[in-house]
């Protein structure tokens, strides 16, 4: 007899041990721990009461779900709603997943309307891998894939590559988080699916336990952020980029792969990762791929984004 609950602080050690076999078993390489998940329950517009779901067998959470509704429109003019979770695979093929959507989907909508009365809603989700059991259940409840993202890494030291440096390229600092968020909004305006993030969610971001200040890098010129590179941790001796833009009046100087460079040769240096990857959408209209695959990235897995567009009025 399966029960059903919300995701809770004290349920965190079962929920990172289903999170991270699916990783292995999904090769989604999302790896958390209870703490890093913990702070996912308390993101402002997140109520886990309502937006968050565990499935148990006994004592064993067997599948989860997450849903968070974007505080700003996107830049067609959408609410977006971003649903994630998985089932455990030895609990697959009972309409877990299909039970998790039924219930994720109405929810969206409500806040959606909510947040956003007349705007059209974009549902997503990830169907992972070519062949992953995610998407024939995606499939089936009508979404459809729309977009392809490429997790891409590189050894640490690896192969050298050239920067000139610039002495406007330093780490980031409280003192110019404002001034990133800044940048950040208006270098992701047009990208796809993006959203403005509000201060909450970027201090939220930046103050998180995964966050790495010192390893990330800005491009700063009379106060204003120009181009920046900002990273996380959440596996050992690994270092993940999350975020990497310029904004659209300095590019086409190269300052997004200097600071990609210069944060690449400064882990290296540091000695405490062994790693640096990334993910990048595969239709990038900056051309993102060939600046990553120049700084010695290199491709390890595709997934796709599947999307389901439905009125709300």
């Amino acid at each position: 007899m399966l029960t059903w609950t919300a995701l809770t602080a004290e349920t965190t050690p079962q929920w990172a041990d289903l999170t991270n076999l699916l990783a292995q078993v999904d090769d989604t390489d999302e790896y958390y721990d209870a703490e890093d998940l913990a702070e996912e329950l308390e993101e402002h517009g997140f109520d886990a009461t309502q937006d968050s779901w565990a499935v148990w067998d006994g004592e064993v959470m067997v599948a989860f779900g997450q849903l968070r509704v974007s505080l700003q429109l996107t830049a067609d003019g959408e609410a977006r709603a971003d649903l994630t979770g998985g089932v455990h695979p030895d609990w697959r093929g009972r309409g877990i997943g299909t039970a998790l959507l039924a219930r994720m989907e109405p929810r969206a909508l409500a806040v959606a309307r909510e947040r956003h009365p007349g705007a059209p809603l974009l549902m997503r989700a990830s169907g992972g891998k070519e062949g992953s059991d995610a998407r024939p259940l995606l499939t089936d409840a009508g979404y459809a894939p729309a977009r392809w993202f490429t997790d891409m890494a590189r050894p640490l030291p690896g192969p050298a590559v050239a920067a000139v440096p610039d002495p406007r390229i330093r780490p980031f600092g409280d003192d110019v988080s404002e001034a990133t968020r800044l940048a950040h909004n208006e270098a992701f305006a047009g990208h796809w699916g993006s959203t403005a993030r509000t201060r909450e969610a970027w201090d939220e971001m930046v103050s998180a336990r995964s966050f790495r200040a010192a390893d990330s890098r800005v491009v700063v010129e009379d106060g204003v952020v120009l181009a920046y590179v900002l990273c996380g941790q959440w596996v050992e001796r690994e270092l993940y980029i999350s975020l990497v833009g310029t904004r659209p009046e300095a590019r086409g100087q190269g300052l997004g792969r200097a600071a990609l460079v210069t944060t690449v040769a400064d882990a290296a240096a540091s000695g405490r990762y062994d790693v640096v990857d990334l993910s990048v959408d595969s239709d990038n209209p900056t051309g993102a791929g060939g600046l990553y695959a120049s700084a010695g990235f290199r491709p390890v897995r595709t997934v796709a984004t599947f999307t389901k567009r439905v009125a709300t009025t």
